[in-house]
C-alpha cells in the first residue's frame, strides 16, 4: 500500500482556457433558452393573423401546408423548452452543448418556415398585405437580436437562413414581374436594403454577444478568485494551527529533558559523590535534547528550502556498512538481530541525505522491535531502486498509517515511544519528497513492518545526462 505522508495542502489551479469556455458557453446556451419563450410567443400570435391576412389572397394549399409546418414547429419548440427545463436546466457544460447540437436544426427550419409569408405574399397579394407580411417577417430578425445572440452559433444560424430565404423570395417575387420596370426597381431596392438590414443585425448580433460573453467571463474570474482566497485563507488557518500545534508539541518535549537536567544538576550539587551515578543521566538529557534541537533545524532548513543537497557516486555495500556500525550496538542491547542485503551498486544520490533517511528508518524499526530483527536491503527493478527497512515489530494500524508522518506524533499504546520525539519519520517524508523519492508503507499491527524509498530512474541521471552536461539543482 502506497501511503501519502505529504500534508493535505491548499492550492488553487487556474482553470484551463477550455474548462473556461465550456463553463461560459453552457451559461450562454442557458441565457438562449431563458430567451426562447417571447420568440415562441411571438410566432403563436403571428401565425393566425398572418393567416387570416393572407387567406383569399395567395395560394390556399400552399398557405394551409405552411399554416401547418408552422404550427408543428412551434408546438416542436415548446416541447424542446419543456425538455430542457427538466433534464438540462441544472446541468452545465457538455450537457447544454450536447442538447443544442441535437436540436440545432429546429433553428434553421423554423428561419426558413418564417420566410413562407413573402413568398406567399410578395408580388400576389395587395399592397396592405405585402407590408405587413414584410413587417412580420423583419420583426423576428429583430427578435432573434435579442433572443438568439446570447450563443452566436444558433443566432447565425437562425439569421442566415431568415435573410438569405427572405432574399430569394423578393428575387423570384421580382422575377415574376420583370417585365414591369418599376416592379424590378422596386424589388432591387427591396434586396439591398435587405442585404444591409442582414448586415446590420450581424454586426449588433455580435456586439451583443460579446456583452454576455465578457459579462459570464467576468464572473467566471471571479469566482475564481473567491476560491483562491477561500483557499488561501485555509492554507493560512492550517499553517498557523499546525504552527501552534508544532511549538507546544516541541515546548512539550523539550521540557521534559531539560527539567531533569535541571534536577541531576541540583543532586550533583548538593551530592557530589553521586556524580558516577548521575553523569549517564545527564549525558542522556543532553541527548535528547540535542536530538531534538537537531531534528527541529532539520525541519525548518528543509520548509525554508535551505536543506543543501549534493549529488554524487554512493557505495551502497559502504554505505549499508556505515549504517551497520552506527546501529549494530543498539540491536545487539536489545537481542536484535541488524542484517543488510545488497549487490555491488554505485547510485547518485546525497550520501548525506540518504544516511539521515535510512538511519531515521532504521532507528525507528529498533525502538519498536523486541524480538526477531531488522532487514536493510536495496531491490532493483526495471525503472526504479527501491530501498526496503524490514522489522518484525508491533507493527502500526491501519487508522495510524498516514498520522505517523506527521510532527510529534507517536502511537501512545507502542512500547518504545516514550523516548521517541515523533519528528523521525516527518524528516523521512519531507527528505524523500525533497530528493524526488517515493516513500511506502506497508504494515500489520502486531506482526512488522516494511518501508520503502523508491528512487525513480530520473533520479539517478548524472550530469552529463544533463543538457549541455550541467545538472539543474534548482529543484533542491
Amino acid at each position: 500500500m502506497l501511503v501519502d505522508t505529504q500534508p493535505a495542502t491548499y492550492q488553487h489551479v487556474p482553470a484551463s482556457p477550455e474548462v473556461r469556455d465550456h463553463w461560459v458557453s453552457s451559461q450562454l446556451i442557458g441565457v438562449l433558452m431563458d430567451n426562447m419563450g417571447p420568440s415562441l410567443l411571438a410566432g403563436v400570435l403571428s401565425l393566425p393573423a398572418l393567416v387570416l391576412l393572407m387567406a383569399g389572397q395567395t395560394n390556399t394549399i400552399a398557405l394551409a401546408v405552411w399554416a401547418v409546418l408552422t404550427a408543428v414547429m412551434l408546438v416542436l419548440r415548446y416541447r424542446m423548452i419543456g425538455i430542457y427545463r427538466v433534464r438540462h436546466d441544472s446541468l452545465e457544460g457538455p450537457q447544454r452543448l450536447s442538447f443544442v447540437q441535437r436540436y440545432k436544426w429546429s433553428w434553421t427550419v423554423m428561419a426558413l418556415l418564417w420566410s413562407g409569408p413573402v413568398f406567399l405574399s410578395y408580388q400576389v397579394s395587395s399592397q396592405p398585405t405585402q407590408f405587413v407580411c414584410g413587417l412580420v417577417v423583419l420583426g423576428h430578425g429583430l427578435l432573434a437580436l435579442t433572443t438568439f445572440s446570447a450563443y452566436m452559433p444558433v443566432f447565425r444560424r437562425y439569421t442566415n437562413a431568415l435573410m438569405f430565404a427572405v432574399l430569394i423570395g423578393l428575387a423570384l417575387g421580382t422575377a415574376r414581374m420583370a417585365q414591369k420596370p418599376d416592379v424590378l426597381q422596386t424589388g432591387i431596392v427591396l434586396m439591398v436594403l435587405l442585404m444591409v438590414f442582414w448586415g446590420l443585425l450581424t454586426m449588433a448580433g455580435r456586439r451583443l454577444h460579446e456583452v454576455y460573453r465578457a459579462s459570464f467571463e467576468l464572473q467566471f474570474s471571479n469566482q475564481e478568485l473567491i476560491d483562491s482566497l477561500t483557499l488561501q485563507t485555509r492554507a493560512s488557518l492550517r499553517a498557523v494551527a499546525t504552527k501552534n500545534r508544532f511549538l507546544a508539541s516541541a515546548a512539550h518535549d523539550l521540557r521534559q529533558p531539560v527539567h531533569a537536567l535541571s534536577l541531576y544538576a541540583d543532586w550533583l550539587a548538593t551530592e557530589p559523590e553521586m556524580a558516577r551515578d548521575i553523569s549517564p543521566r545527564i549525558l542522556q538529557s543532553t541527548r535528547a535534547i540535542n536530538e531534538l534541537f537537531d531534528s527541529l533545524f532539520d525541519l525548518t532548513r528543509i520548509d525554508a528550502g535551505n536543506y543543501k543537497v549534493r549529488l554524487q557516486h554512493v557505495d551502497v555495500r559502504k554505505l549499508f556498512g556505515d549504517l551497520s556500525l552506527q546501529f549494530e550496538p543498539v540491536a545487539v542491547g536489545k537481542s536484535l538481530r541488524l542484517r543488510t542485503h545488497t549487490r555491488p551498486t554505485i547510485i547518485w544520490s546525497d550520501p548525506v541525505v540518504l544516511r539521515r533517511i535510512l538511519g531515521n528508518l532504521i532507528s525507528n524499526a529498533l525502538r519498536h522491535t523486541h524480538q526477531g530483527g531488522v532487514l536493510v536491503s536495496l531491490r532493483h527493478r526495471e525503472d526504479m531502486l527501491m530501498f526496503e527497512v524490514w522489522d518484525t515489530g508491533v507493527g502500526i494500524a491501519r487508522e495510524h498509517q498516514q498520522a505517523i508522518f506527521q510532527e510529534f506524533f507517536r502511537v501512545s499504546q507502542h512500547q518504545g515511544t516514550e523516548d521517541s520525539l515523533g519528528l523521525g519519520l516527518t524528516i523521512v517524508s519531507k527528505l524523500t519528497s525533497l530528493m524526488g523519492y517515493q516513500l511506502a508503507l506497508n504494515s500489520v499491527a502486531n506482526q512488522g513492518s516494511v518501508f520503502r524509498v523508491m528512487m525513480p530512474e530520473f533520479t539517478q541521471r548524472e550530469p552529463e545526462e544533463y543538457p549541455n552536461g550541467v545538472e539543474d539543482n534548482s529543484i533542491f
